[in-house]
């Protein structure tokens, strides 16, 4: 072979292998050729097949490996010729090179292809008879028959492996063989079939093996008689017409249902099998609960069929009611059990292979409907024959007719939105698209298909001008459009704004009448009568207004509702607006009779009265279906209407009525103490100031004045009360707050939350552990009634909790919390000796005998106050107890004859003594230490093994405690036994009493030694055992847990069935070593961060792995099985898919070990106890039995979306995830697989959603793959991610849990407990979603981490539990929350995937659920941890992500229902718990900008200075109390009182304390007050412009410093620039503000002000690892100018270049309204100017507009200066001289004239800088309108000069920034504090960060 060969050759296998650290992922080496098979290949899964073979076999027959190689390589040139699809040419280049490598390595000339049939049927032969296959099935057939929990299990289990291999090579040799040929000798045919026969558990297959009715061996799943039930309703049955005989149905099994509908309907292959599995398991879960005995033949129930049928068809059902159409039985009852069977497949046949389309509920119904009937008509003829709608000339198909139209259009419509950036109104959603189906409309869609209509038009590509406005043009959308508007928050709950701003009007009327409740204020109150319809009209108006774009699609019938109401409203706000003021007009003429108040006052009566009584029926629960009843009644029929719209969702949202009483209540009470406060303390204030303010006489205004001057004041006016209204609309919130925390409380309390929270919590309770478990998680009943069956009760409960809780013990060991020692200390012993008594673990007893032996030794009392003293310590006690018979036991077990008389003598005696209360006289017990340590000797030897040296000491050890009794400690009567004391003493004198031993070989007595031993000689309390802070909070919330109120765990086979989902796109799986070997900039790397954070956990590590904790780490390095143990043990620490797999897995080894221990339900207590020994545990997790149970009900499915294409680059990503599951069997992998083929010699790519598995070789095996109609990605990533993988999971219900999250076992045994709640009684509804608790693992890295560790853990928790009860507006929040899954995946799925509108995809799932008449609830006996972002930046991402979901979530159609729906006091709880609490965050925000504004306005114009009364106007109460309530709210006090309460429930009072001074004094307060500009900033814009977007944060530990620019670029617009305008509002203040209390009242007022502003301004640098380091300082700086001057370029980015960020930065505004609206907000920018050129002393006491005039041409003079000083050097490289020659002069005019100006005029230097002050914010001002006008000014020619000025201002800013910065970082001590204060609790922990962030790392091993 040439040299270039060889290279070749390598390059090939390199390619070929999946390599990492030249290792295979399991740490050996990979070799073979079945490397990646191109996707375009993978239809053939023959080829991966045989190239596997090859690789098996090649080392037996390398001739044989060659021929099908050979073959493998003709199957892929049939498939593709030419080798055109992906990846195909370099796989074949790359067989053929190992081909010919095969023929040149052997020896001898050519190769005689014509033997190779023989060579293959030979070899056939041979490998049969070497591999001994018929004994191999034999023995596997006897080990199995040995028993289901035989001990033979992992011989078992290795044989069966190897059986599988054997026969896998086998089909693969036959099948080459079948097709290389058909002459093939019969008896070797023969041989082939049975062989072949024999593999039937080789086809892959998920949870029951295909064929489902072949018997099998392999798997106990077919032989449970629900499965058999199940298979066997599905069978063919005689209504159904015969198949056509050339329709294929493998041998294995006879024909079904759900082939009958795959030949009518055309459904993929693979999509009938994953139903067929997915139906028999729903039906055998629902038939297991019934309970029912089993018989020989089981048959399925009918109560099962109709459960799984009208669960599966509820929902179209409803629709068909809606619809007033009839379903497509006639009546339900007639309906047999086979033809429910039918329409059940036949519905998740549609739903199984719809794609996206599965996210359009009611079009799945229509399409169902009209299916159904065609299937009728089909069975009607009794013949079976291909559906017309699913026929074409290609043959039939499902997905091609029905799916693909469909598809396509939603496919264009979503294409139309420009990636997100187009107006929701442009374009058609996902929801527009399926409530075209909720009016009878859509059956003008007719079937099959009519593809002219108007439905399947897709719309004209968008126009790409940015300043034309509108789209191409598209088909309206649905019944809502998303207009992009505030007003969305007033039309979703116009009653709660009406109701406020009623409420102020009455309140400040009140006041203004001095409180005075006559017929005059009661005159004036009535003014809100003509309030409430003027508002009610505006409603109207936005009505109209929000349906523009929607009109000629929406039913008539709800356009002709609006123009009413329109109408209505128009009519009634003139004519009751007009009879008031008529009213008015006729009181105030003299001898008025009041007729027209009077008609006035009747008309609103009637109004309200109608009004009350409408909300009353319809809202109140109880009066709900009276409604109902009235609607045969067309009046009330239309007044409901006209109330509300009625729409598919949202019908019957009522609760019931002591719900409703309940939150009524929490409301009632907020809204009193509101209005309360809002009276008292903002209103009533404001009252006399405003009554002095405008009736104060003309003032003399410095400025020149447009609006106040003959206005009464107007400005001054709204300048004081403005604030006060914002604090009005806003402390509704706080009192929310408060309200909630403390309710939250009680709630917690009462479920008994915290009462287990430290160590010594449970030591003390642990006695009661056991009988709360067999109560609460293990179903086994036993009753106990005298008091030696309480012992036994006692002793069988502990005997059953014992392995649970060393299973429990045993996980935390090996997931490194606990040292082995621990574990020694913690494991309870199995409780099922002879002992009459419980043995608790020994962390209970340990020192306790050492401690009652002082107490006895120094006891002078008698007998009863001794053991009174021992007995206060209830575990003394037990220690005591235990010793004295445990040794009784191991003496007489191990003592020939006379020794055992000595025992029972002794024993005797001693229980004489007791009885007659006279131990301490008969009895030396200051002697018992001597007794002890004899005892302990004799035990230290009988642990050693068996051998004379041994069987010598023990006599001797003995024979020493037999002298110790006899001589020291006995001091009592022996005439009793005279003779045998004697002949004892006799033997003893002759040496032969205990000459003769019998070494201890039981088990059981070996394990009473071991322990009594370790009783006897651990000295040292084991009270803070567990020492690991996770281990110990993990089994306090476990046992805490034990006597809250759960559910009743019904036995495994009986529990509901679920799955888990996890969606993954390309985060961390596992970390590689490169990653966590490689340091950062100050030589940390992520390994030793880890070895510092966790040293605890690192050492148990190296004990587990064996491994001496002071050994080079370099030795760990050369073992590729401790490399990959280092690898988990780091991954598990970190937020990664293997630590999320290792905690769901829990789950199935959670019920293979229930199941197991279930396996023999006890009846009796002394039956049970007779056979305790069933509690054996070993091997569980190999019990075939256990593990098909916990298979049947469990699955977990990882939604990898782009593994297939990860595997194709070769991605590490996709090595990892195949190791996950190879170690974990149960795992499922989902991922969507783009496969390129040939059509019509064009490369046409094909979609696929496929599942796979690890195969016994460790590699993928492929389950199912079902053809998509297209790209799926139409919309949101994850949703959609989520969407084409659910059809895989199982069961009844789906827990959705992130890739951040993790689980433990203990929690995992409690699962069952959870899904009960499906079943128990949580409101007018069943369950839909059960709301799970969770625990934030990430608190501990940092600061931050910890903040947001609280704040998250405080809402998971207290905040949620309060949602769901009393409030019911819980909804779906993020990820441990457990969903109904036959519920959702019949109405739309999990999540919503439209683009950007659902961009927080997880709440729809909340909204939809609650719309559709669902139920959340919420429960806290159970965890799931949850990773959260550890840095400043991460936060700020996740929490801008956030914020703009909500934005989005604003202009939805699903808050604008709920909104419109839920009764008034459940829409508050909705409004303030979702939007609204964003909504009140910007309005705490814009208070200080609303205040500051005032105050600037009254110092500007001189309001301030000339008022007389300023300090009864000025400094009022009112001010005060607003903005001290919202200093409070803005530093995060209101989010701290529920933390503070939630740490007070779970912590105690006193660590809560402590917590939360920490938090304080680590400067939680400036993380608060930046967070509310992070929500602010992003909330208020995505409202404005839109631009949301998934912001992927990244989930690492964040210990490098983040670089100034990076940090600038984040926080620039969203807070640095709102901070300097705060600062410059607060100088303006300072400079021109009239205060009278001088500098304290400045402060105090402005106090919160400051606060904010140096907070945005510096907490991203306060926050930041080593922020106030110089030498990292001085790098930032370099860093900040290089990217400010670069220019930049095309392709260059933002990170780069200041010009390309700049671009970034504008990109959001996009519309023209938008750029209308940044105009507007712009303006406010020109004040400044406007206001301090009047004041500079230069003008004198001039207020006319020539003055501000003045002022715009010597900021002109200013630009045209800027100009040219920064004169572009391109240009005027020719005339260098020229240009410096005129900056020169230019600067010394400027110099000249500002020195004249000063001399001769009034121009004073203040004024110079005053002028610095005026014009700075106009130029940002004209920045900011020339940027949103950006497409204009580019046409214009200046966008360059804007840019310059642009850049001169980011400059400028990041100076001001930049300059405290580097003075702080002058000192050193300010970097020590700061490291400090960021890294307090990982230094509690023995981190060192101060050296490590210095880079000093002395770890130089790594």
């Amino acid at each position: 072979m040439s040299r270039a060969e060889e290279l070749w050759e390598r390059l090939v296998r390199a390619a070929l292998r999946r390599e990492r650290f030249g290792m295979g992922a399991i740490g050996q080496p990979v070799g073979g050729i079945a490397g990646y098979i191109p996707s375009s290949l993978a239809n053939n899964r023959d080829i991966d097949a045989i190239l596997r073979a090859a690789d098996e076999i090649q080392d037996e027959d390398p001739n044989v490996s060659r021929i099908l190689c050979e073959h493998g390589y003709s199957l892929a040139q049939n498939l593709d010729p030419n080798s055109e699809g992906r990846g195909v040419l370099q796989f074949k280049t790359g067989l053929m090179s190992v081909i010919k490598q095969k023929l040149a390595k052997r020896e001898g000339g050519t190769i005689d292809r014509s033997q190779d049939i023989s060579r293959l049927q030979e070899f056939y032969k041979l490998y049969r008879e070497k591999n001994n296959v018929d004994k191999l099935r034999e023995e596997e057939m006897k080990l199995r028959e040995s028993g289901v929990f035989s001990g033979n299990l992992g011989e078992l289990e290795r044989k069966t492996v190897k059986r599988k291999k054997v026969f896998g090579t086998l089909r693969v040799l036959g099948m080459v063989l079948g097709q290389l040929t058909e002459e093939i000798p019969e008896e070797l045919k023969r041989v082939i079939d049975s062989d072949a026969a024999m593999t039937a558990d080789l086809i892959a297959y998920n949870i029951i093996p295909i064929p489902l009715d072949a018997p099998t061996i392999t798997n106990a799943v077919v032989s449970f008689p629900e499965v058999r039930a199940a298979v066997s309703a599905l069978k063919y049955f005689r209504d159904l017409p015969k198949l056509p005989g050339d329709f294929s149905i493998p041998d294995k099994r006879s024909a079904d249902l759900l082939d009958f509908l795959h030949y009518v309907f055309g459904f993929q292959k693979d999509n009938v099998s994953n139903q067929r599995e997915h139906i028999v398991l729903l039906l055998a879960n629902e038939q297991s609960r019934l309970g029912i005995v089993e018989e020989p033949e089981p048959k399925l129930d009918e109560a099962a069929v109709q459960k799984v049928f009208l669960k599966s068809l509820e929902n179209y059902i409803k629709w068909c009611n809606y619809l007033c159409i009839q379903p497509v039985w006639s009546n339900l009852d007639a309906v047999s059990k086979e033809k429910k069977l039918l329409f059940v497949s036949l519905y998740f046949l549609v739903w199984g292979e719809a794609a996206n389309v599965r996210f359009l509920p009611e079009c799945l119904c229509y399409i169902f409907h009209h299916m159904v009937r065609e299937m009728d008509e089909i069975l009607r003829q009794q013949i079976a024959q291909p559906a017309n709608s699913c026929c074409s000339e290609n043959g039939v198909s499902f997905l091609d007719q029905v799916i693909s139209p469909l598809f396509e259009v939603v496919a264009a419509e979503a294409a139309n939105n420009d990636n997100g950036r187009a107006p929701h109104s442009a374009w058609r959603n996902y929801d527009d698209f399926n409530e075209y189906f909720w009016s009878l409309h859509c059956f003008e869609l007719s079937w099959p298909w009519r593809k002219i209509s108007s439905f399947f038009q897709k719309p004209k590509p968008r126009s790409k001008n940015p300043l034309k406005l509108g789209g191409g043009q598209h088909r309206g959308k649905t019944s809502f459009v998303e207009h992009r508007t505030f007003f969305h928050l007033y039309h979703s709950f116009h009653r709660l704004w009406i109701f406020l701003i009623m409420m102020f009007q009455g309140l400040t009327i009140i006041a203004f009448n001095d409180g005075h409740l006559n017929s005059k204020t009661l005159r004036e109150v009535l003014s809100i009568g003509p309030t409430f319809v003027v508002m009610k009209f505006i409603e109207s108006v936005l009505d109209v207004l929000m349906m523009y774009g929607a009109y000629s699609t929406t039913r008539r019938l709800a356009v002709s509702r609006i123009f009413l109401r329109f109408v209505w409203f128009s009519v009634a706000s003139v004519f009751i607006s007009f009879l008031y003021v008529k009213a008015l007009q006729e009181e105030s003429k003299p001898n008025s009779n009041s007729v027209i108040f009077r008609l006035y006052l009747i008309v609103i009566g009637i109004y309200a009265g109608i009004q009350l009584f409408i909300s009353f029926l319809m809202r109140i629960p109880a009066c709900h279906h009276l409604t109902n009843q009235c609607d045969r009644w067309s009046l009330i029929r239309f007044i409901k209407w006209m109330r509300q719209e009625r729409y598919y969702v949202g019908l019957g949202m009522y609760e019931r009525t002591t719900d409703f009483i309940k939150y009524m209540v929490f409301w009632l009470i907020i809204l009193s103490g509101k209005f309360a406060f809002a009276y008292f303390l903002l209103i009533k204030p404001l009252v006399k100031p405003t009554r002095t303010i405008v009736t104060m006489d003309p003032i003399q205004y410095s400025w020149h004045d447009f609006v106040s001057k003959n206005n009464h004041n107007a400005l001054t006016v709204a300048s004081l009360w403005a604030p006060v209204i914002a604090m009005y609309m806003l402390d509704i919130y706080l009192f929310y707050t408060v309200l909630s925390a403390v309710w939250g409380f009680l709630l917690g309390a009462r479920d008994r939350l915290g009462e287990i929270r430290s160590l010594d919590a449970v030591h003390k309770h642990f006695e009661e552990f056991p009988a709360a478990f067999m109560k609460r998680l293990h179903p086994v009943r036993t009753s106990a009634s005298s008091s030696s069956q309480v012992v036994e009760k006692n002793k069988f409960d502990a005997a059953r909790f014992s392995p649970f809780w060393n299973e429990i013990v045993k996980n935390l060991r090996e997931e490194d919390y606990l040292t082995s020692f621990e574990m020694e200390l913690l494991f309870m012993p199995k409780n099922t000796g002879i002992l009459p008594l419980v043995q608790w673990p020994l962390f209970l007893l340990a020192s306790k005998i050492f401690l009652a032996k002082d107490i006895a030794a120094e006891s002078r009392d008698s007998q009863d106050e001794l053991w009174e003293r021992i007995s206060r310590d209830d575990y003394m006690k037990y220690a005591v107890q235990e010793c004295y018979h445990t040794l009784r036991y191991i003496l007489t077990e191990i003592l020939d004859a006379e020794g055992r008389i000595w025992v029972e003598r002794i024993y005797e005696g001693i229980e004489a003594s007791i009885e007659k209360k006279s131990i301490h006289v008969d009895f030396q017990l200051n002697k018992l230490q001597l007794v002890i340590s004899r005892v302990t000797a004799l035990l230290g030897i009988l642990n050693q093994a068996e051998k004379p040296e041994h069987e010598k000491g023990a006599v001797q050890a003995v024979q020493d405690l037999y002298d110790v009794v006899r001589h020291d400690v006995l001091a009592m009567d022996m005439r009793e036994h005279y003779e045998q004391w004697n002949n004892i003493s006799k033997a003893r004198t002759e040496g032969r009493l205990f000459a003769k031993l019998k070494w201890p070989r039981d088990p059981e007595l070996k394990a009473q030694i071991k322990r009594l031993h370790s009783l006897l000689s651990i000295k040292d309390s084991a009270s803070n055992v567990p020492k690991n802070l996770e281990a110990g909070r993990r089994l306090e919330f476990f046992t805490n847990s034990l006597f809250m109120d759960i559910p009743q765990a019904r036995p495994v086979h009986e529990m509901l069935s679920f799955s888990v989902f996890t969606p993954y796109y390309s985060e961390i799986v596992l970390y590689s070593m490169n990653e966590l070997l490689k340091k950062n900039e100050d030589g940390i790397s992520i390994l030793f961060y880890l070895q510092k954070i966790y040293p605890d956990e690192w050492k148990n590590f190296l004990a587990r792995i064996g491994r001496d904790e002071n050994a080079a780490e370099t030795e760990l390095y050369e073992s590729p099985s401790d490399i990959l143990e280092l690898r988990f043990w780091a991954s598990y620490r970190g937020q990664t898919l293997a630590r999320t797999v290792r905690g769901m897995m829990y789950y199935r080894k959670a019920l293979m070990l229930q199941t197991y221990l279930e396996r023999e339900n006890a009846g009796d207590i002394e039956a049970a106890l007779s056979r305790l020994d069933t509690t054996d545990t070993q091997g569980f997790e190999l019990s075939p039995e256990a593990r098909a149970q916990a298979d049947l009900k469990f699955t977990y499915v990882v939604t990898c979306q782009i593994y297939g294409k990860q595997k194709e680059d070769q991605k590490p990503e996709a090595a990892d995830i195949a190791l996950l599951m190879q170690r974990n069997e149960a795992l499922r992998v989902a991922f969507i697989d783009v496969v390129e083929t040939l059509k019509d010699g064009k490369i046409q790519t094909e979609y696929y959603s496929k599942l796979v598995k690890a195969d016994i070789n460790g590699k993928d095996e492929e389950i199912y793959a079902i053809k998509l109609p297209g790209d799926p990605k139409l919309g949101e990533g994850k949703p959609e991610n989520q969407n084409h993988a659910i059809v895989f999971t199982r069961g009844n219900a789906v827990q959705t849990i992130d890739m951040n999250q993790d689980n433990y076992f203990e929690e995992a045994l409690k699962m069952r407990n959870l899904l009960e709640e499906f079943h128990h009684d949580h409101g007018i509804r069943p369950p839909t979603i059960l709301g799970v608790r969770e625990h934030v693992f990430t608190g501990s890295v940092s600061s931050l981490a910890s903040f947001m560790s609280n704040q998250e853990s405080c809402f998971v928790t207290l905040g949620q539990r309060v949602l769901a009860n009393p409030l019911k507006v819980r909804m779906h929040y993020g990820h441990p929350d457990v969903f109904d899954r036959v519920f959702h995946i019949t109405r739309g799925g999990i999540s919503k995937a439209s683009r950007i509108i659902n961009i927080s995809e997880d709440i729809y799932a909340g909204f939809n659920s609650t719309l559709r008449q669902g139920n959340i609830t919420h429960h806290e006996y159970i965890q799931v941890g949850k990773g959260r972002d550890v840095g400043l930046n991460q936060i700020a991402l996740f929490e801008g992500k956030v914020a703009g979901g909500n934005g989005e979530q604003v202009l939805s159609r699903d808050v604008y229902r709920l909104g419109q729906l839920f009764d008034f006091f459940r829409m508050m709880s909705f409004y303030f718990t979702t939007v609204g609490y964003y909504f009140c965050t910007m309005l705490t925000v814009l208070t200080i900008y609303i205040f500051l504004y005032g105050r600037a306005y009254l110092a500007l114009s001189g309001v301030g200075e000339r008022m007389q009364d300023i300090a009864q106007i000025t400094n009022n109460s009112a001010l005060e109390a607003a903005l001290n309530a919202q200093f409070l709210f803005q530093i995060g006090i209101f989010s701290a009182v529920p933390m503070i309460l939630g740490f007070i429930l779970e912590q105690g009072f006193l660590r809560a304390i402590v917590s939360f001074i920490t938090m304080q004094l680590q400067l939680c307060t400036v993380f608060f007050t930046f967070s509310l500009g992070t929500r602010t900033h992003y909330f208020g814009r995505t409202i404005l412009h839109g631009g949301a977007r998934y912001q992927a944060t990244g989930r690492g530990f964040v210990v490098r410093h983040i670089k100034f620019s990076e940090n600038y670029r984040l926080y620039s617009r969203s807070h640095f620039v709102k901070g300097l305008e705060v600062v410059l509002l607060l100088v303006v203040y300072l400079a021109y503000g009239f205060n009278d209390g001088g500098a304290l009242s400045y402060i105090l007022l402005s106090v919160s002000s400051w606060f904010m502003a140096l907070s945005w301004l510096f907490a991203p640098y306060l926050f930041n690892p080593s922020g106030f380091e110089w030498q990292k300082i001085v790098e930032d700086f370099r860093d900040w100018t290089n990217w400010l001057l670069y220019r930049g370029g095309i392709g260059v980015k933002g990170e780069e270049s200041w010009e390309a960020w700049w671009d970034e930065e504008l990109a959001h505004i996009r519309t023209m309204r938008g750029r209308i609206l940044e105009t507007i907000l712009s303006l406010r920018f020109f004040i400044f100017q406007y206001g301090i050129v009047y004041k500079l002393h230069v003008q004198g006491t001039n207020t006319s507009l020539t003055v501000y005039g003045l002022s715009w041409i010597v900021l002109a003079v200013l630009i045209l200066l800027f100009k040219v000083f920064t004169f572009s050097q391109k240009i005027s490289v020719n005339f260098q001289l020229l240009l410096r020659f005129i900056q020169g002069v230019s600067f010394m005019v400027v110099i000249a004239g500002l020195v004249a100006a000063v001399v001769f005029t009034d121009l004073s230097i203040p004024d110079i800088f005053a002028s610095v002050l005026a014009f700075v914010p106009t130029g940002w001002g004209i920045l900011s309108i020339a940027a949103a006008w950006k497409p204009l000014v580019k046409k214009l020619g200046l966008w360059k000069s804007i840019r310059s000025i642009a850049r001169l201002y980011d400059a400028g800013m990041g100076m001001l920034i930049f300059v405290p910065i580097a003075f702080f970082s002058w000192f050193p001590f300010v970097s020590t504090f700061q490291t400090r204060l960021m890294f307090n609790q990982a230094f509690s922990r023995g981190l060192e960060i101060s050296l490590i962030l210095a880079g000093n790392n002395p770890n130089n091993g790594i």
